[in-house]
């Protein structure tokens, strides 16, 4: 079992900047590629970033391509999410996720292909 706990949330305004962590615990993830997905009220949960087990592939979704940046320290069991250039429209529940069961493949962005979930973290910004 893999327990997940998201922390860096909080509301800040547009252009603002936040750091999202994800702190990972019960067994070592760094084989496993890690994600982080936004889910805004009212909408599906949607894929942001996603990294390898090794940190050297990243993968974004455009929306945030240029102004986000994911990270991970395998040392620590722990990944981040360096958000800069805040909108309003990037204001949701970021969730990270690990997908323990496709080792040494492309990071997947899909929901379903992740296993393990935390329980969120809230970013408001306000315009």
């Amino acid at each position: 079992q893999v327990q997940l706990v998201e922390s860096g949330g909080g509301l800040v305004q547009a252009g603002d900047s936040l750091r999202l962590s994800c702190a990972a615990s019960g067994r070592t993830v760094t084989s496993y590629a890690m994600a982080w997905f936004r889910q805004a009220p009212g909408k599906e949960r949607d894929f942001v970033a996603a990294i390898s087990g090794s940190g050297g592939d990243t993968y974004y979704a455009n929306a945030v391509k240029g102004r986000f940046t994911i990270s991970r320290d395998n040392a620590k069991n722990t990944m981040y999410l360096q958000m800069n250039s805040l909108k309003p429209e990037d204001t949701a529940v970021y969730y990270c996720a690990v997908d323990s069961l496709s080792v040494g493949v492309k990071p997947a962005v899909g929901v379903a292909a992740y296993d393990y979930w935390g329980k969120g973290t809230q970013v408001t910004v306000s315009s």
